[in-house]
């Protein structure tokens, strides 16, 4: 029986002592109190707490955490009432402070970002809110940030996750939207339609620059085709002339050629021909000429 006794003994003080060793996981904080007084904060490691009198009045995480939150109604200066809900981002930096300065710190973020979002909503009109996300976010982060010091809790930032304008203002806007669209249709249309008239006109202009050009250069050829051909003409009685002069013909032969272009006018539709005394000597020299060779060709009787 002493036996049982001492065994259950043993157990019973190994049980308390396993109780007394507190093992705090990475990136987490226990709270521990004596007699219900804060003691002290533990780190992530092995610790030992005194049996019945230390306790771990709280776990805190240090990891940072996400409290999305429900949509909030807001006002704003142009008295349009819109539903925007907020994302805040925070983490715990101090253990003792999380568990001993506010009651429900999650509830405390979610009034105190209200209170500061119709306050930041209040002051601005619907355009400038709908295109102000980021000057929000950080007008809450800031204002929710300083306040939650006290409580231990580092707000990193907050995000507006949704925005709901009411119904009549969301179809307006979609109106509105719409009309901008079809306006920056016919605007991106009527520039399509004038640089197609661009490049029409500047294709024409080039086509006739071309057209130009090429007749332009066909009347080159053709003189320079005209002026070859003069030239070649005019060589070739500059040649002729030359082949004369080198042939030294007699008075009586160039007469004769003489003559004979006169005939070759005659056969025209001249009337009168004025034939110069030096061409007339030379016809009757050609006359007697002739004559003398029908007499010697005629035969005796």
């Amino acid at each position: 029986m002493e036996l049982l006794i001492a065994a259950i003994l043993l157990v019973i003080v190994l049980v308390v002592l396993v109780r007394c060793i507190v093992i705090v996981p990475q990136s987490n904080s226990f709270v521990v109190e004596r007699l219900g007084v804060y003691k002290a904060t533990w780190e992530a490691g092995l610790h030992l707490k005194m049996p019945f009198i230390e306790r771990v009045a709280r776990r805190v995480s240090l990891k940072e955490e996400v409290a999305d939150f429900p949509p909030q109604p807001v006002i704003t200066r142009d008295n349009v009432t819109m539903m925007i809900d907020t994302v805040v981002f925070f983490q715990v930096f101090d253990a003792k402070a999380y568990a001993y300065g506010v009651s429900r710190p999650i509830q405390a973020i979610e009034n105190l970002s209200a209170t500061s979002l119709r306050d930041i909503i209040g002051s601005m009109s619907l355009d400038e809110t709908l295109t102000s996300r980021d000057a929000i976010n950080t007008q809450i982060t800031a204002t929710l940030d300083e306040a939650t010091d006290r409580w231990g809790i580092k707000v990193n930032r907050i995000e507006l996750k949704n925005i709901e304008p009411p119904t009549e203002i969301r179809q307006a806007m979609e109106k509105q939207m719409k009309a901008d669209r079809e306006k920056r249709a016919s605007i991106l249309l009527a520039e399509g339609e004038k640089q197609a008239a661009i490049t029409r006109a500047e294709g024409e202009k080039e086509s006739a620059i071309l057209r130009a050009e090429a007749v332009k250069q066909q009347r080159i050829r053709e003189a320079e085709g005209e002026a070859q051909a003069l030239l070649m003409v005019q060589q070739a009685k500059a040649d002729s002339i030359r082949l004369i002069n080198e042939a030294a013909p007699t008075q009586n032969m160039l007469a004769l050629r003489s003559m004979e272009a006169m005939e070759k006018v005659a056969d025209g539709k001249a009337t009168k021909i004025i034939v110069p005394s030096e061409m007339q000597n030379l016809a009757a020299t050609v006359a007697a000429i002739q004559g003398i060779a029908g007499g010697a060709s005629t035969p005796a009787k």
